[in-house]
């Protein structure tokens, strides 16, 4: 795509043309994890328990992404505004020291999580029979975590060119080749979660590599300048203060994590525990595409906004908002409708079945309402709005889900509570996130972009 069509081109068909290779990016992306727990579900005697052990060491996997995303989801809108004036060698920059920020974070991630391996595996929820499972997968995937920094960090500047076919398929060739690799080492090798932490790490290399290549070439708009890898304190600042939003997002989602899975450990044991690990993957799926949505519908926001087209902006956000809207209000139904079709993907486990069948109506039924808040929320980072995009994210998950999940279960609901803190806290946080998004719209229009 012309880097001027995002700002002439039709809106309807300039965003669906964005988002549709990103959508089946992030349905491809979201394999990568969710295939490990389809493949380990299925294996014949101790899946349930393999799955639960996988299932617990999310938090830390979560918290990863969250790094990601720090240093991606700040950078990525930044660069596509300074492509919107016109200041291409202020873009190359950016991306130059979100690449080196992103190559030093990964490493201290490493030795962090490495150190404290074992006493977070325990907190997250595990009980003696699920450690091993865990500890086997979190200690091989964690080999992966610079090449998962560089492929979820960078993939942003990808997109924020307009390049969003190639966004995909820098994700569909490591997902792909992970949904091959899977069942050859967890059941031809015999090597169980160890197995499927290999498949991912060796896929999740193959992406990191491609991206960085791609971003070096000559075919990308933004230059990565590999040779001279830097940090600069006013450079990275900028990039940390708009990502922190999308960070917190992230980084929540593990501390939430934690909390449903040290709280059902409590209340109803490993089976508790591995019908939040069913249900954490199938909002992991939904979610999906929804997120395709929003990195399609960033860089638009960031190009326009920072051209000064504020009816284009407002277009893009209607059209985006309709479509995330429509698409999270069916999928929730669908799941209401259809739980045991939903749950049976990921396990053959009777008695798991029986039992995570009465609890998903309390856990997805919130989510019909969801579009609002990702829509607004991320367009609010498009707009370079990192300190309300942070504020809705932190009443979302710290104010609302956390403290709900132990107020209810501290009730006679018991897991029940559990399982409707998430859908109380999804259609509050929704209401409340596109409320101050429409009044806040028409203040941020008028000051417009900062100047580079």
């Amino acid at each position: 795509m012309e880097q001027n069509e995002l700002g002439t081109k039709r809106i309807p068909s300039l965003v669906m043309k964005m988002a549709f290779p990103l959508i089946i990016a992030q349905l491809v992306n979201g394999l990568y994890n969710i295939v490990d727990r389809i493949y380990l579900g299925h294996l014949q005697g101790a899946g349930a328990e393999i799955l639960t052990g996988v299932g617990i060491t999310y938090p830390v996997i979560l918290l990863i992404t969250a790094f990601s995303n720090l240093i991606g989801s700040g950078g990525g809108p930044l660069a596509a505004i300074r492509l919107g004036q016109k200041e291409n060698r202020k873009a190359d920059e950016i991306l130059t020291v979100s690449a080196t920020s992103l190559i030093v974070m990964s490493a201290i991630l490493m030795v962090v999580f490495y150190a404290l391996k074992e006493p977070l595996i325990y907190i997250f929820g595990a009980s003696e029979r699920t450690f091993v499972h865990a500890d086997s997968y979190l200690t091989i995937y964690l080999i992966g975590t610079p090449f998962v920094q560089l492929t979820l960090g960078l993939n942003p500047f990808i997109s924020a060119q307009g390049k969003t076919t190639m966004s995909m398929l820098t994700v569909i060739i490591g997902a792909a080749l992970n949904i091959i690799l899977d069942p050859v080492f967890i059941f031809i090798f015999d090597m169980g979660a160890a197995g499927a932490a290999i498949a991912t790490v060796i896929s999740q290399a193959v992406s990191g590599i491609y991206v960085v290549a791609f971003l070096s070439s000559k075919y990308s708009t933004i230059k990565l300048n590999i040779r001279k890898p830097r940090i600069k304190k006013q450079v990275l600042l900028p990039i940390l203060a708009l990502g922190v939003s999308p960070f917190i997002m992230s980084a929540t989602e593990a501390a939430i994590n934690v909390a449903f899975n040290s709280r059902l450990q409590m209340l109803g044991g490993d089976l508790a525990v591995g019908t939040m690990t069913i249900f954490s993957s199938i909002l992991t799926f939904i979610n999906m595409p929804v997120t395709g949505m929003n990195q399609a519908v960033t860089p638009l926001i960031s190009y326009n906004f920072g051209a000064a087209l504020d009816n284009r902006v407002k277009g893009i956000y209607k059209f985006a908002l309709s479509v995330e809207f429509t698409y999270c209000f069916i999928t929730s139904c669908l799941c209401n409708i259809f739980p045991k079709a939903a749950i049976s993907l990921f396990t053959t486990d009777e008695m798991l079945i029986t039992y995570a069948i009465p609890y998903m109506k309390y856990f997805i039924t919130g989510m019909a309402l969801f579009g609002l808040q990702s829509c607004s929320q991320q367009t609010f980072i498009g707009l370079g709005q990192a300190r309300i995009s942070l504020c809705m994210a932190v009443f979302r998950k710290i104010i609302l889900l956390i403290p709900l999940v132990y107020i209810l279960s501290a009730t006679p609901l018991g897991e029940i509570g559990v399982f409707l803190a998430e859908s109380i806290s999804d259609a509050t946080s929704a209401t409340v996130t596109f409320i101050v998004f429409m009044t806040s719209l028409p203040k941020i229009l008028k000051k417009g972009a900062p100047k580079p």
